[in-house]
């Protein structure tokens, strides 16, 4: 089913995969809030919190559908009998500690998974009519680790850069990366790719970076940080990845590749170090909250800096980030210090996580 909103213009029916997650929820809630009509194809693993969705979840033009995008019978029932014109396809394992710990779950999910996923999508497209072929889009979201690490050497990746993953978990996502690929150069199915920088804002598992310093910091617990915490990344807020995610499948030209970046740079211990001073600021405590870091001992494989030149997906879709950085982490925090005991409670046990 196609609803038409505005003037009687019609609007995509979109299957977002993992749209439970962290950054699926935020492409959800965005798309749902433009009259889109969303598919949210969902598995339920450790990750997803279905309450991310909010009050999108009460619309008309929602569905949620718990499964495995690896199920390809479900997935071509879904994309016939809802008539799907675009695939965002969010659903994957993605913590690095965790593919150090279980690689296994990772092959099955990012590969296997997205294996699946295409010959689906495949079938679908090719019964499809001329016009709604041209309209079809497979957009699979990536990662920027799969460029491996820059190391202390200056630049960027950008979407010509080679591939070097390091961690299983990377390496199963260029390996999905070069799959989609395929699949359109080998049967024409028009995808779309893009690579992106670290998110950080509400609704992110507490096992990552930001959200786990803010948690334990409220406690007052020790806060972990991998070797010297000098490794740096690229922080993007959620909401302007979703921004960039929509601009892509819409406007993006078939079979290119758009990396997407917010050009904020800082490393792990500086960042561990500003949530602190921000908390510290709203909740005073007797002693500095910079006092609870600890360095631990380092994860293998540990890359030292990623970053991304986000030039094309601005030159040619005109899309830049419209959260600024110090903006956007005082308002997630402030969203962890509204929600934080709540969010865990429901959802993980910060005993049970390790360090994003």
């Amino acid at each position: 089913m196609t609803l038409h909103v505005g003037f009687g213009a019609p609007t995509r029916t979109v299957l977002v995969t993992g749209g439970a997650g962290f950054i699926g929820s935020a492409l959800v809630r965005r798309l749902i809030a433009q009259g889109m009509r969303v598919i949210n194809l969902d598995k339920l693993t450790y990750a997803a919190a279905p309450a991310a969705i909010g009050e999108a979840a009460g619309k008309a033009n929602y569905r949620f559908v718990r499964g495995d995008i690896a199920d390809r019978r479900l997935v071509s029932d879904l994309l016939g009998g809802e008539r799907i014109e675009a695939i965002v396809h969010l659903a994957a394992e993605s913590h690095v500690d965790r593919s150090i710990d279980g690689p296994g779950a990772f092959v099955e999910t990012n590969i296997v998974g997205t294996y699946e996923l295409l010959q689906a999508a495949r079938g679908y497209w090719e019964g499809l009519g001329d016009a709604a072929k041209r309209k079809f889009r497979f957009h699979h979201v990536s990662t920027d680790e799969v460029f491996g690490d820059l190391g202390s050497a200056p630049g960027t990746f950008s979407e010509i850069s080679a591939y070097h993953p390091s961690s299983p978990y990377s390496a199963s996502k260029a390996a999905s990366d070069h799959l989609v690929r395929a699949w359109h150069h080998t049967y024409g199915l028009p995808v779309v790719v893009t690579n992106c920088t670290n998110n950080y804002g509400p609704f992110q598992a507490p096992e990552k970076l930001i959200p786990l310093t803010i948690l334990k910091a409220l406690r007052n617990e020790m806060l972990p940080v991998y070797g010297t915490g000098a490794n740096v990344r690229d922080w993007l807020h959620v909401d302007d990845h979703a921004a960039a995610l929509q601009a892509v499948f819409e406007r993006g030209r078939v079979g290119e590749t758009y990396a997407i970046g917010a050009r904020e740079e800082h490393s792990n211990v500086a960042m561990v170090a500003l949530i602190c001073d921000l908390l510290d600021k709203r909740l005073p405590i007797r002693r500095r909250r910079r006092d609870l870091i600890r360095f631990v001992d380092d994860r293998p494989g540990h890359d030292r800096r990623y970053a991304i030149d986000p030039t094309k997906i601005e030159r040619e879709l005109g899309w830049s980030p419209v959260i600024g950085f110090t903006e956007g982490l005082a308002a997630t925090v402030d969203w962890y210090i509204a929600h934080g005991e709540r969010w865990t409670a429901d959802n993980w046990s910060l005993d049970r996580i390790g360090r994003g």
